[in-house]
């Protein structure tokens, strides 16, 4: 669509001493970024992707910062290929136009939403004023967005050694990546230095729900509730964040009486604590752990009635998962069957767990086709069946599954955080190979030890 960007003549070459010129040029500007506003508001990205290649092929000297921003901004919002926005970065760097930071933010934003985190890195390295946390946030929020939670820490800590000024946003962003690493102390450490260098940032209720995120998703619970009953000024985000934890730590009927408190508050108290769709989320996991199905379809139902919240994706899922957890299969794919919307894979997946640990084979069987038609490339799914068929015998298929799970397994990785440092393992890496040697011998001593305390286990060297 905008392949001929690099023959544009950069504006700086353009002779504007006439007066005359100067008014046509800023009034023609500004009449063709308002039409590309205009269609962006309207939801019509790709009308001004269009607009924008032909001012580009009649007109290019009208081509300036604004106009080039509203391309970012449409080819974000159009979902286009990476290719697209290394063209438009191209043209940016002809126009000179690399120092202006809401563009290469843009740009940052465009790179991570299509995974490119490459092209996102260098348009960050090439921005020459780095000072503008606005720059930082992009990037960090990036690697986090694109779960590379090593890499943003890391860049965030270059971030501290400049000097650059913080805000809420981007601790906030950090916080995030810490808590998808699960490293509370790295977390905590980040947070209380912030504090120290901008004291108002302590009474952020933004700052200290993405704490609490991370006490919750690192599954520190006590120190969760600590927190969320030391935050005076408590909105939705608070109390949903500690009704997923306990949610997601099994804690059911501790999410559930919070949920009940925190609609009575909503209710005659404050309206800024009404649940919301996330909510609804951890409330119906909570029901899917603690066994409670009835329950968790009265709270479906009062979603939709009392709250007037549509399902997602997430809501469907969970409903599906407490009728699997359950043992009601049928419901299950009864349910899946009546969704208004087309099911995703990882609902499916849901039901296939569920058939693998209940061994019901033909239902796992259409699952799996059912699977395969949206995603065949997931090394989970196969393994599934392949537990499905030992627990029935059916040796011949379990080997043609695991046969499959050879061919696409990919090497898992992992993170531990000791100190200030987090290091990251991956299977059949060989700096880890390396090291198998001292790896084995803490393992050794360590099964010593349990061994002491009567901990049944089992063989070390089958696992090598």
């Amino acid at each position: 669509m905008l392949r001929h960007f690099l023959s544009v003549k950069p504006l700086g070459l353009i002779n504007k001493s006439d007066s005359f010129f100067l008014h046509y040029y800023h009034t023609k500007s500004l009449k063709s970024n308002h039409t590309l506003k205009h269609h962006l508001e309207s939801g019509e990205p790709i009308k001004a992707l269009l607009n924008f290649r032909h001012r580009f092929r009649e007109s290019p000297s009208f081509i300036d910062s604004f106009s080039v921003l509203f391309a970012i901004k449409a080819s974000s919002a159009q979902k286009a290929p990476s290719f697209v926005g290394k063209q438009i970065h191209a043209l940016v760097r002809k126009l000179g136009l690399h120092s202006i930071i809401q563009i290469q933010t843009s740009l940052i934003g465009f790179y991570s939403a299509a995974g490119d985190l490459a092209d996102a890195r260098q348009v960050f390295d090439e921005t020459p004023e780095k000072q503008n946390v606005v720059l930082w946030t992009a990037m960090i929020a990036a690697y986090t967005e694109n779960e590379n939670h090593v890499e943003a820490i890391e860049l965030f800590k270059r971030m501290e050694a400049e000097k650059t000024e913080l805000d809420e946003v981007i601790v906030t962003v950090a916080l995030s990546a810490c808590a998808g690493l699960g490293a509370v102390q790295m977390g905590e450490q980040i947070y209380s230095r912030s504090i120290k260098r901008k004291r108002r940032l302590a009474m952020d209720l933004t700052l200290r729900n993405s704490l609490l995120n991370m006490y919750v998703k690192s599954g520190d619970i006590e120190k969760a509730r600590k927190l969320f009953d030391g935050t005076l000024r408590k909105d939705v985000t608070t109390y949903t964040s500690m009704i997923v934890g306990y949610a997601l730590n099994g804690q059911a009927q501790e999410s559930l009486e919070l949920f009940k408190k925190m609609k009575t508050i909503g209710q005659s108290q404050d309206s800024s604590v009404t649940p919301n769709d996330v909510t609804f989320i951890g409330v119906l996991m909570a029901c899917s752990h603690g066994g409670l199905v009835e329950e968790g379809k009265r709270h479906f139902r009062s979603m939709v009635e009392d709250y007037n919240l549509k399902p997602r994706d997430a809501h469907f899922g969970c409903m599906v998962d407490l009728f699997c957890r359950s043992g009601r299969l049928k419901d299950a794919h009864e349910f899946i069957n009546q969704m208004p919307v087309k099911p995703n894979a990882v609902i499916w997946r849901t039901l296939l767990s569920a058939c693998s640990l209940y061994g019901n084979v033909e239902l796992a069987e259409e699952v799996q086709g059912r699977i395969f038609e949206l995603d065949d490339d997931h090394v989970g799914d196969y393994v599934a069946l392949s537990n499905i068929y030992a627990s029935k015998g059916m040796w011949d298929e379990k080997l043609k599954m695991r046969d499959r799970v050879r061919k696409r397994r990919l090497p898992g990785k992992s993170w531990i955080e000791v100190g200030s440092i987090i290091a990251e393992f991956v299977s059949g890496d060989d700096d880890e190979k390396l090291m198998m040697g001292e790896i084995s011998e803490v393992l050794r001593s360590l099964v010593a030890c349990m061994t002491g305390y009567d901990y049944v286990v089992g063989n070390l060297n089958s696992s090598y």
